[in-house]
This record gives structure tokens, C-alpha cells and sequence, in this order.
């Protein structure tokens, strides 16, 4: 079949730069707003909250951004998030180490199928991760026999509430998992070669990349994430709660890494856009919350800003 290239027509300088920097300006122009309008907001003790409750996002939104990379999608993140919910506590007893590694290979399971089925399978993968996203947290809840259990472990309750010099273990760990990803991306072959999957799944094949055991590795990544968010999801709130931990964080995932820069057609992926992405979301949500607006309002405006986001990021060259 031959192949025909549309182009549309020349984006202008300004509509370069909003790609480019437009969730930095937004992120500057909020807080400016919040400077003015909002009492309280730049205390640090209110700082130190953003950045705690922002953490789960944005590590779930890392793994999302390396599946997107992919011109994929994983809607099975908040599932991956409550089978490691409700396995730590069920191992907590054997150790902090022991239960953590076991957790994470609960939701390693997920990524695992979702993987076989994206890479080998050849399921669509919103499929693939749609019936996971729903069988995943249905299997999770099983698991924790449908009970909430709390969590006594003071190694657990630090990693959620624990402070080194003041910085939130949480923090840390969302800050060492993003210089950790960024490497990956921009710094390794394997990075390479995801966003050249990404940008064209032939090419990569007949170049001879492994692309399979790519998709399969990123899916595996993206659970693992999703799982590391859950234990400190869990670490919060001192209890094991899989039936609502992670519930829509899928959308807040999807919409960071869409804002940041990375787009949806693949073959970029943007880690620096993602983080500022997240924080542009819990900014906003933050802010409502201070004037008093409820959460479903919260909810319209990150669907909103994912439209706006993807209008913008449209691609200039569509093959067919």
C-alpha cells in the first residue's frame, strides 16, 4: 500500500513555545494567582503537603510516560497500585524487606500480562489494560478479603509520614525514582530505542531491535511504579485499603504526561514535562480545594485539560 503524507499547515512561533513551555507558564501563573487569592498557601507546611500528596501521581505518571513513549497506554496502574496494597500487610510480619519485595512482584503480575498480551499477543493496549485495570483490582480485593487492614510497621509509616532533615521520605523517593527514569530515557540505549519503537514499530522491527522485549520490560517498569506508589499510598493512610487506593489515578497519570509534553502518537517522552505536568495538577486541586470547590469540579477540569493538552500537542504530519 503506498503511503501518503498530509501536512497541515505551519504552526506559528507561539504555538511552538506553548508546546514547549506552556505547563511552566501555567505552574508560574497559578501560583501567582494563589499569591494573591489564596491565604496560607505559600506556608511551609502547606509546600510540604503539595509535595507529599503530589508523590503517587507523579510516579505512576513516570511509568505512564515511558508506556505512552511507546504509543501505548496503561489503564491497569491503579489496579497495580491495590494488589500492593493488599499484599504488604497480609507479609508484613515476615519483614519490611520480604513484604516489600513480594508487593512489588503482586504487581508485577499485572505489568507482566499486560506485557505478553501488548507484545506477544498483539492486544490492543487499551484493551489488554482495561481488562486488567478491572480484574487486577477485583483480584487485589480477593486478596485482602475484602477488608481494610491497617498498618502498624514503623518502616512502612515512615516511607508515608517520615522526614530526613525535614524532605518527606516520599519525597525523596519520588525525587530519586525521577532522576532514575530520566537516565533510562535520555541517557541509555535502551531509552533510545523505546522512543524509536515509539515513533515507528515497523522501523524499529526491520532495524532489529528487540521491540517485543521492550514493550514487555516497559509494562513490567510501569507496574513496578505503580506499586512502589501504592506502598506509600498505604504508608499514609496507615492502612491497607484496596478498594479505593489509586481509584481514577489513571486519569491524573494520563493527563501529567499528556501536559508535560509527551505525546500520545509516541516516540518522545518527556520526564522533566511529566513531573511539571503532575504538579501543575495538584496545584490546581490544591487550589480548589482552598476555596472551597468541590472535587468533582476537580475532576472536569483535568478532563478538560487533557483535551486542550492533545489539541495542542497534534501532530503536524499524519501518515496513512
Amino acid at each position: 500500500m503506498s503511503s501518503v503524507t498530509i501536512r497541515l499547515p505551519r504552526q506559528g512561533a507561539g504555538l511552538a513555545l506553548l508546546q514547549k513551555y506552556g505547563v511552566y507558564l501555567a505552574i508560574v501563573l497559578i501560583l501567582v494567582a494563589n499569591l494573591i487569592v489564596t491565604p496560607n498557601f505559600f506556608t511551609i507546611d502547606n509546600l510540604r503537603t503539595q509535595l507529599v500528596q503530589v508523590v503517587p501521581v507523579l510516579i505512576v505518571a513516570l511509568g505512564m510516560a515511558l508506556v505512552i513513549g511507546t504509543e501505548g497506554i496503561d489503564l491497569s496502574v491503579g489496579a497495580a497500585m491495590a494488589m500492593a496494597a493488599a499484599v504488604l500487610p497480609l507479609y508484613i510480619g515476615y519483614g519490611f524487606v520480604p513484604a516489600l519485595i513480594i508487593a512489588l512482584v503482586a504487581a508485577l503480575v499485572i505489568g507482566l500480562t499486560n506485557g505478553v498480551l501488548v507484545a506477544f499477543v498483539g492486544v490492543q493496549p487499551i484493551v489488554a489494560t482495561l481488562s486488567l485495570m478491572v480484574a487486577g483490582r477485583g483480584l487485589a480485593l480477593l486478596v485482602a478479603g475484602e477488608q481494610l487492614r491497617p498498618v502498624i510497621d514503623p518502616t512502612v509509616l515512615a516511607l508515608g509520614r517520615g522526614t530526613v532533615f525535614g524532605v518527606p521520605w516520599a519525597v525523596l523517593i519520588a525525587a530519586a525514582l525521577v532522576a532514575i527514569i530520566a537516565v533510562l530515557v535520555n541517557r541509555t540505549t535502551f531509552g533510545k530505542q523505546l522512543v524509536a519503537v515509539g515513533g515507528n514499530r515497523r522501523a524499529a522491527e526491520l532495524a532489529g531491535l528487540p521491540v517485543k522485549r521492550i514493550l514487555l520490560v516497559i509494562y513490567l517498569v510501569c507496574a513496578v511504579l505503580a506499586a512502589v506508589a501504592g506502598i506509600i499510598g498505604t504508608a499514609r493512610l496507615a492502612a491497607s485499603v484496596p478498594s479505593t487506593i489509586g481509584n481514577l489515578i489513571e486519569l491524573s497519570a494520563i493527563t501529567a504526561v499528556v501536559v508535560g509534553g509527551t505525546p500520545l502518537s509516541g516516540g518522545q517522552v518527556k520526564i522533566a514535562g511529566t513531573v511539571a505536568g503532575a504538579l501543575l495538577l495538584q496545584i490546581i486541586t490544591a487550589t480548589l480545594v482552598k476555596h472551597n470547590v468541590p472535587d468533582a469540579y476537580s475532576q472536569i477540569i483535568q478532563a478538560a485539560i487533557i483535551i486542550v493538552a492533545v489539541y495542542i500537542q497534534r501532530g503536524k504530519v499524519f501518515t496513512k
